[in-house]
């Protein structure tokens, strides 16, 4: 059994399996990109083990354990069996006993058994100090329905390190984004994939990022990336009122009338009790531009509010027309 560092864990982690031995609970509020789940306990079994080490002590906790994960032991190794490569990388959630124990079984069933020093934690920790750390980052802002997520992804397609963080949230940010997407990850989750797209790119490049809040629906981002974003450098997509209302009456229209009155009504100190009526009456009268002219009154006065708090270094037009490298190539201008 060997015991590794996080930058080596990393380094191995997407060529060889990872098997995350914490708890179903603990792997679904947060886990490494990848990760399979093979729990030593289930919730339940480790809220029970963990009493008996609190109240009782660490030898009958240790024996307790025995008894609940000695049935298992052969299914263990067939799950690993199953992943076809006899190198894995195991980790609980500070290195302790759980990644230890499964080490010991595979490795004595003849795996190349790779334990992450410190767990999962050590992991946290890495992506706190990773953040921390000067990133060439540039941010492309803009008000609702400037389409600044399609043309992240037009960049991409051109080469540019990109980083959809709505995509990754699964929310559009305003508060009807939460009616178009599936089920948000956890916070903690949700920067772990934030983490994962920053280390397969090439810190030597900038990395491009859409303008966004701290918290995105129920999403918080990591403290010191946010704080790297408030100081980068910002590219101001201008588009017209009348073309932003079409892109948002395409995006949103077709929602359920409920879903945007209820949207509409979460907006309402915001938008303004008569504003709000108004809205209201034209989504159920079927007039989503007239309804969405209102409510981007709303978002363009909170975006004009927010740009005075941001950088000052920043250029207003499309990233398409700026003359300087992006991701390592040049668009056409």
């Amino acid at each position: 059994m060997h015991v590794i560092e996080i930058d080596q864990f990393l380094k191995n982690k997407n060529e060889f399996p990872v098997l995350d031995t914490r708890s179903p609970g603990e792997y679904e509020s947060g886990h490494m990109p990848g990760a399979i789940n093979l729990p030593l306990f289930n919730n339940d079994q480790r809220a029970i083990i963990g009493t008996i080490y609190k109240e009782e002590g660490r030898e009958k906790a240790i024996k307790a354990g025995l008894k609940l994960i000695g049935p298992k032991l052969v299914d263990f190794i067939e799950i690993a069996e199953s992943l076809g490569s006899k190198k894995l990388l195991i980790h609980c959630w500070r290195g302790g006993m759980r990644s230890s124990s499964l080490a010991w079984l595979l490795e004595l069933y003849g795996f190349d058994i790779h334990v992450l020093k410190g767990g999962y934690k050590s992991y946290r920790n890495y992506l706190l100090s990773f953040f921390d750390q000067p990133l060439k980052l540039k941010i492309v802002a803009g008000t609702t329905g400037s389409m600044k997520t399609r043309l992240l992804q037009e960049m991409e397609k051109n080469g540019a390190q990109i980083v959809d963080l709505e995509g990754l949230a699964h929310h559009q940010g305003s508060a009807f984004g939460s009616h178009m997407e599936e089920m948000q990850p956890t916070s903690e989750q949700f920067q772990n994939d934030i983490l994962e797209k920053f280390l397969s790119f090439s810190l030597e490049q900038p990395i491009w990022l859409e303008d966004e809040s701290f918290i995105i629906g129920k999403a918080h981002l990591i403290a010191p990336l946010y704080q790297l974003m408030q100081e980068s450098p910002r590219f101001h997509i201008v588009v017209p009122k009348e073309q932003r209302l079409e892109v948002l009456v395409k995006g949103y229209g077709s929602l359920p009338k409920d879903k945007l009155i209820q949207s509409t009504h979460d907006i309402a100190k915001k938008l303004g009790k008569e504003n709000c009526e108004l809205a209201i009456g034209h989504i159920e009268n079927g007039e989503m531009s007239q309804a969405a002219s209102i409510i981007l009154g709303y978002y363009d006065k909170a975006y004009g509010k927010g740009l005075n708090k941001k950088s000052k270094n920043h250029r207003t037009g499309n990233p398409y027309e700026f003359k300087e490298p992006i991701g390592g190539s040049c668009f056409p201008y």
